[in-house]
Parts: structure tokens; sequence; C-alpha cells
């Protein structure tokens, strides 16, 4: 297009198409100007941007050495110290998996003792690594604005969180491992916090408690029509906490006894269970399946299925070390446990294919799907926002939350 054309557009056209750019397009676009610099601290822009911009289904990576030692190495005498979870900690990596590229992103802005927990509208939940009460911070890294919610109420270690984040409201729900003593936890209760446009709140005053002989080893939750589902282990089952009527209940996991790794994830309102399935008495070959949970919130239904040649290269990859899954929209992250090699699977294409190699990785490199490099990758669905107008109820109560807090 003739630039003397460009030159004439109104600007509230011009800042729709700005608004319609991919975050990293975004960015780069911010150097053409100081109007176009100014545009991520401008109401009438972030409105605009809020109400056309298309959402991104993304991934956001962590570096760290075991899934435990990365939220416990502050907890414990051993495995480490502070500083090296801090320098595990102080970046992520985005994935884009439309394009298949990757972007860095610091968290250098965020106060030291944190681990990233949880993810969604935009924002990262960071939980406290120093056991007792704890605390959690809600941060865009894309801008770099943190917003802090009050401690718990009760002491825990490791505990099961998960976060809802809509454009009015936030819920969180902060399950198990309740420090019952300095020397034991157990999986006992549930903390709920809740806070609307409309003027409702309740500051951890929900509680409920967790059904008997509950596991929640994963620490994850994942959001689905307004409940938070999460794995029981020993025997697998999924655990469902009903937000609106402040209860938990079991759901018979497929093939519970026969399952590896199992993970749970949303995909477009859906919940999807992921596992491995090994029957080693019987005469059915190993695989990888996919169930989705019905309607009637008890029934699954077996989705999809790894292909055997692939499932062969991925298990020979994978050496029985467990895999966590990760999903978003359209797209399924498996990343192999105590590697940075991930698996990439495209339901609407019935498509799977290897992750590239991280290029922010030191050593990174290898053939189809190998990396090089020592750690391993911990992935999050992430949405990328530049704006998440519901953290100003949070920014509101920050006085009194600090007030309480000391």
């Amino acid at each position: 297009m003739d630039a003397r054309i460009w030159s004439k557009l109104p600007q509230r056209l011009l800042d729709r198409v700005l608004a319609f750019l991919p975050p990293p397009a975004f960015f780069r676009a911010r150097a053409v100007c100081k109007r176009w610099y100014g545009l991520l601290f401008s109401n009438s822009f972030l409105e605009l941007y809020i109400q056309v911009s298309p959402q991104h289904h993304w991934f956001l990576f962590f570096k760290h050495k075991t899934a435990k030692s990365f939220f416990y190495r502050s907890n414990t005498n051993g495995g480490g110290n502070g500083d090296d979870n801090r320098a595990t900690t102080l970046e992520g990596y985005l994935f884009d998996p439309h394009e298949i590229a990757w972007y860095r992103v610091s968290f250098a802005f965020l106060p030291s003792g944190f681990s990233p927990a949880c993810s969604s509208g935009g924002l990262i939940c960071w939980v406290s690594d120093e056991a007792g009460a704890k605390s959690l911070i809600l941060c865009n890294p894309l801008t770099g604005s943190l917003s802090q919610l009050p401690p718990t109420l009760r002491p825990r270690l490791f505990p099961s969180i998960g976060v809802k984040v809509s454009p009015t409201s936030i819920d969180v729900a902060v399950a198990g491992d309740d420090l019952i003593s300095p020397y034991a936890v157990k999986n006992l209760s549930t903390e709920s916090f809740h806070i609307d446009a409309g003027g409702f709140y309740s500051l951890w005053g929900t509680t409920s408690s967790l059904p008997r002989l509950c596991n929640l080893e994963s620490g994850r939750m994942v959001h689905v029509n307004g409940k938070f589902y999460c794995m029981n282990y020993g025997p697998f089952s999924v655990l469902a906490y009903d937000v609106s009527v402040n209860s938990w209940f079991n759901i018979q996991a497929p093939m519970r006894r026969f399952l590896r790794s199992p993970s749970l994830l949303e995909s477009r309102g859906k919940l999807i269970l992921v596992a491995a399935v090994e029957k080693s008495k019987l005469n059915v070959p190993k695989s990888l399946r996919l169930w989705s949970l019905q309607g009637c919130g008890s029934t699954w239904v077996e989705i999809e299925r790894m292909p055997q040649q692939l499932y062969a290269q991925f298990a020979e990859m994978e050496s029985s070390n467990g895999f966590d899954t990760v999903g978003h929209g359209d797209f399924i992250v498996l990343v192999i446990k105590g590697s940075s090699r991930a698996l990439l699977f495209d339901i609407s294409m019935k498509r799977w294919q290897w992750v590239p190699p991280c290029p922010y990785l030191h050593g990174g490199c290898g053939g189809s799907g190998g990396y090089g490099g020592e750690g391993e990758l911990y992935a999050f669905a992430y949405e990328p926002r530049l704006a998440t107008p519901v953290t100003g109820l949070l920014d509101q109560l920050a006085l009194p939350f600090q007030s309480l807090s000391g």
C-alpha cells in the first residue's frame, strides 16, 4: 500500500490493526514511534485491545531439574538452595504452536521465594516456596504487572492450586498438604478465594473437606465449566471440586488399573484425560490414549490414540520416566520428565509432531525431538494478554491485605 495512504488512515483504524497483532509483532511495532510505544499505557487502546484481540493458545515453559525439587528446593535442608531455585525461574520460554516459534520472557521483576503454579486469563500464578501460609502472586509476564492475594489461612507444604481468571472475576482453590505438624502433612482441606466485579468476595473464608484417602501428588488443577479437576493417585481417579456448591466428588478414571502418567487438561471447554496404557498380562499393545469426559460427568469416551510407531519412539525416549501433559485450545503438549523433549498434538488436524528445540536453552540441539542441555521443561497453558482488567479489583484491596498480613 502506498505510504501516503497509510499516513491518512484514521488513528482509530490503525489502533485496531495493531490490536490484532500477536504479542511479538506488537512489541516490535512499538519501536516505530513514540505514540505506538505508549499504546501499552493507553487506556483507550487497551479497551479496544480487550474487545477485538483474538485468543492465542500458547504454552509457557520453565526449566527445572525435577518437578518436586522445583517446588521443594527451599523447603528442605538438602537438594540445593534458594539461589539455585531463583536461577531456574528468572526466565520462561513462550511457545507458539501455530507458528512453531519460541520466545523468551523475563521474570526478574518477581520477588524471590516464589515458584510458578498455574496460569489463567493471561496471568501466571506464583506460590510462595516456604512451608506455612501460602502467598500467591498473579503476574502478567508481558507487562510485568503484579497483583498479590492475601495469604491462605491454613499452613501448607505443597498444595494443589487452581486459578480461573475471567474478564470480571477471579477464583482460586488451594487444596491438600495441610501442614498438621512440622514433620507431617495430610490432604485434609480446601480453601477458596473469590472476587468479582459485582462486589462479592470471599478471602479464603470458604473451606471444604477433601474426600478421604485422596492423594494429590501432581499439584495441578484444571478448570472446566465451573469446576476444578485434579488427578487422585492410588488408585487413579479424578477429583472434582464444584465451586458453586463448595463440594468435592470423585469420578472413576477409565482403565484406571492400567494407566501410567495420567494427566488432566482442558481443551475447547472439555475435560480430557491423557495417559499411557499398559496391560502387561493381556494381549493388548501398549499405547497412549486420550479420553473426553461426557456431559453427564461420569462417562469417558476415547477420542484419540497415538499411532503405534510414534508411541514406540516416544516410549523409547521416555524410558518409563513418565511425562506431563498440558492442553490449550486445539493443542496438547507432552513433555518427557527429566528432559526437554516435547511432543505436540493438534486435535483438530489429528497431527503429531516433535516440538523443535528451544533456542534459548544452553546446548539446545538434536534430531527428531532431541535436545541438549540439562534439566527439564515444565509447561503451562498460556494466553498472552496485554491487559487483564479484573486485577484492578485486587489492587483496590491491596492495602487491607497488607494490614492484615502485617
